[in-house]
C-alpha cells in the first residue's frame, strides 16, 4: 500500500517545478515579442514579397502548363489520323493482291467482284470511323451542305431550286461536314 503522506509532497514538488518553468516560458516569449514587434510597414513589404513569390510561382506554372498543352496538342495532330491509315491499310494489301489477279487474268468477271469487295470493304472501315455520305439529289440545295457548280432549267416545276444532279459525293464525319456536295440545281 502506498502512504499518502509520501506521494503528495512528490506532486506538489512537480506542480511548482511546473509553475516555476510555465512562469519562465512566458516571461521569455513576451522579451522576445517585445524584442521583436514589427511596424506595419515591415509587416506590409514581407506580405507583399510573399504575394510577389506566390504570384512569381503561379505564373511559371501557368506557362508550364500551357508550353506541355501546346506540346500535347502537337503530338495529338501529328498522330490523329495514325488510327484511320492503320485501319485502311490491309485494304492497301487487297488492291495489291488485285493489281496482280488483274495481271494474270484474262478475264472481268473475277476482276469486277474484287473490285466489289474491295469497295464494300474500304466503306465499311471507314463508315466505322465516323465516315457518312451524304444524299443530295433530290434534296432542297442548302448552301451549308452543297456546293452549286451550276445551274440547269428544272425538267419539272418540282424540281426547281432542287439538286437534280450530283457531281461529287459530299460526306460527313460524325455530324461535321467534311467534304461539300458538288450539286447542279434545277432552275
Amino acid at each position: 500500500m502506498t502512504n499518502p503522506e509520501f506521494t503528495q509532497p512528490e506532486e506538489t514538488e512537480q506542480s511548482q517545478a511546473t509553475d516555476n518553468v510555465s512562469d519562465a516560458q512566458e516571461a521569455s516569449a513576451g522579451a522576445i515579442a517585445a524584442e521583436t514587434e514589427v511596424s506595419p510597414d515591415e509587416k506590409f513589404q514581407a506580405e507583399l514579397t510573399e504575394l510577389k513569390d506566390k504570384y512569381i510561382r503561379l505564373a511559371a506554372e501557368f506557362d508550364n502548363f500551357r508550353k506541355r498543352t501546346l506540346k500535347e496538342k502537337t503530338e495529338l495532330v501529328k498522330t490523329a489520323s495514325e488510327d484511320v491509315i492503320k485501319a485502311i491499310l490491309p485494304i492497301l494489301d487487297d488492291i495489291d493482291r488485285a493489281q496482280a489477279i488483274f495481271a494474270a487474268s484474262e478475264d472481268g468477271k473475277v476482276e469486277k467482284e474484287g473490285i466489289e469487295l474491295i469497295f464494300n470493304k474500304l466503306a465499311k472501315t471507314i463508315s466505322s470511323k465516323g465516315l457518312k455520305p451524304m444524299e443530295a439529289k433530290g434534296q432542297v440545295f442548302n448552301p451549308d451542305l452543297h456546293e452549286s457548280i451550276t445551274q440547269f432549267p428544272a425538267p419539272s416545276e418540282d424540281l426547281k431550286g432542287k439538286v437534280i444532279d450530283e457531281v461529287e459525293k459530299g460526306y460527313y464525319l460524325g455530324d461535321k461536314v467534311i467534304r461539300f456536295a458538288k450539286v447542279v440545281v434545277g432552275a
